[in-house]
């Protein structure tokens, strides 16, 4: 599915979110407060969106290493990479997210977006994060969620399972995957029992902040 609609996810990411996304993931690196000289490694990269934006950042992060299972979103994900010049500093490899191709205490930022609610395990996957991690590390994850303010709730749920469905199927001709979309975020843990998966994983200073009212989550953590 992710294959399938790698050439048109990065122009629907921005349609149907009305270019806030591009918000949500400066928020998530500014979480990190980089300085620098961090390595950074972005999980569930997809088309390398997060891992850029941690390179351009002001200061930027030294190295960057995208992992992701589709090949497709990584080779749109190269090319863009190689058009912003930083095929030097950006790496993008494929790999499973429950076992993380990087060493023990390996890296000093873990980032996500949008991409643990499709992992088989988060569970696992939040366990390995923590492993890579060196002492003092700092994980940034997005996520969506089901927003519990009444009248927000309603206008989402009515965007998220009616509008967005055809938009998605209509831009990127693919007749599951938008459907996927609301299906897997209904699915997910929710924010406190992420935390709670965070928490059980190992990490500590562990933040659940809510973006655009609430239909984002931005979770922070870090491995002491």
């Amino acid at each position: 599915m992710f294959d399938a609609i790698a050439g048109r996810y990065d122009v629907l990411n921005h349609v149907l979110s009305a270019g806030i996304d591009y918000t949500w993931r400066r928020r998530a690196i500014a979480s990190l407060a980089l300085t620098g000289t961090e390595r950074v490694l972005d999980l569930c990269t997809g088309t390398a969106d997060l891992a850029i934006a941690a390179r351009v950042a002001s200061p930027p992060a030294a190295l960057v290493v995208g992992v992701d299972f589709s090949h497709e979103m990584l080779r749109v994900g190269h090319a863009k990479v190689r058009r912003a010049a930083l095929g030097t500093s950006v790496v993008l490899v494929r790999g499973d997210a429950m076992r993380i191709p990087v060493a023990d205490r390996s890296v000093d930022a873990v980032t996500i977006a949008f991409g643990i609610r499709n992992v088989e395990q988060p569970e696992v996957a939040c366990r390995d994060m923590h492993r890579i991690l060196a002492p003092g590390g700092r994980v940034a994850i997005l996520e969506f969620a089901i927003p519990t303010i009444p009248v927000v709730r309603a206008a989402y749920l009515v965007y998220f399972r009616h509008v967005l469905p055809r938009i998605g199927k209509l831009i990127s001709r693919h007749h599951a995957a938008y459907e996927y979309l609301p299906a897997s975020v209904g699915a997910f843990s929710t924010p406190d029992d992420f935390v709670k998966i965070l928490r059980h994983s190992g990490f500590t200073d562990i933040r659940a902040v809510p973006l655009t009212l609430g239909i984002v989550f931005l979770y922070t953590g870090r491995r002491d």
